[in-house]
């Protein structure tokens, strides 16, 4: 597969992957709050189409569960509870994009039975949909501390590599500081002094800042380069020559050149911070419950017994394994598709 095809592949799965979280109150069947104290660890539901009688039905349903002995987490199923999928129901109330209110879900089942994908956690809540809501959590916290890290990357690179002097010095050696800071053991820190039980915005917000305001050196440095060697090009020569002006230079002219560097750091950023929200949230530091996050949905495997007796409460994390595969796949389709960038 050619790199044209594999970053318009990426792209494409990218673009699916952040539809279904923008649009998780649709997607997911349940609230992500909502329990159900009477099915605590509930296995995944399985779809069939043919049932226990061989019977073939025309859309796939689910059996009901009963308290047993031969499941770990003590359920059976019932294969005389049979639960056809139904499509585009009401349930839940919910806002689409947080603003539009709506009730309408992709799926499920007819009351009372209820369908789990991915199994319940501890409280009887649907894993499916706290894994889609916490996307909105862990995946914009990736998105905006990538911004503001290359926000600032943009502009320190442009500075140093277009004045040089005194200005490049100051600036990379502040640079090679925030390289050699242990960013996440910083993370710990700032949230450590700060109290245990304060808003969840406010905790986002400052996971978001700390890891742009620290992130940003490395693609400073890889833009400053762009920015050396774009502004000896004949065609800025010839623009200064002109009278353009630096403002007009950097901006018409030079920084396009680095556009495939920050698209590059940006796929690269992404996974990387959305791991470091993730590694927080699952030591207790991150969005505190109920609020999902990618991280506090993991926090349960600190337990033994959730190890050893409840399999799919690694599901979230087996599921986020392709979802950086496929950032890094972009990444990597973009420095083949931009040779002279560097990853």
């Amino acid at each position: 597969m050619t790199p044209r095809h594999t970053l318009r592949l990426a792209i494409i799965l990218l673009a699916v992957l952040h539809a279904l979280i923008l649009f998780a109150g649709f997607v997911a069947p349940y609230d992500f709050s909502s329990q159900n104290r009477d099915l605590t660890f509930a296995p995944p539901a399985q779809l069939h189409f043919v049932d226990a009688h061989g019977k073939i039905h025309a859309r796939p349903f689910v059996y009901g569960l009963k308290t047993g002995a031969l499941d770990p987490a003590g359920y059976e199923i019932d294969p005389s509870q049979i639960h056809p999928l139904e499509f585009f129901v009401v349930g839940a109330p919910y806002k689409i994009a947080g603003v539009i209110p709506a009730a309408r879900h992709l799926f499920g089942v007819g009351a009372p039975s209820q369908i789990f994908l991915m199994g319940t956690d501890a409280y009887g809540r649907d894993q499916f949909s706290r894994f889609l809501y916490g996307g909105q959590i862990s995946l914009l916290a990736g998105v905006l501390a990538a911004a503001v890290s290359l926000t600032i990357a943009v502009a320190v690179g442009a500075l140093a590599g277009y004045y040089r002097g005194w200005i490049d010095e100051v600036l990379m050696r502040t640079g090679e500081l925030f390289v050699a800071l242990p960013w996440l053991y910083l993370l710990f820190a700032v949230r450590a002094v700060l109290p245990l039980h304060i808003a969840g915005w406010q905790v986002f917000l400052l996971l978001v800042s700390v890891m742009g305001l620290i992130g940003w050196a490395r693609p400073a440095r890889l833009i400053r380069g762009v920015v050396l060697s774009a502004k000896e090009r004949n065609f800025v020569l010839a623009a200064r020559g002109f009278g353009a002006s630096d403002f007009y230079l950097l901006g018409r002219h030079i920084l396009p050149q680095a556009s495939g560097v920050i698209l590059t750091q940006l796929t690269l950023l992404i996974p990387q911070y959305v791991l470091a929200e993730v590694t927080l949230s699952f030591l207790g530091l991150g969005v505190s419950e109920p609020t999902p996050s990618w991280g506090s949905l993991l926090s349960s495997l600190q337990q033994y017994y959730v190890l050893s007796s409840y399999w799919w409460m690694f599901l979230p994390a087996v599921l986020l394994v392709p979802v950086f595969l496929i950032y890094y796949a972009a990444a990597n389709a973009l420095q083949e598709r931009f040779p002279s960038v560097q990853l």
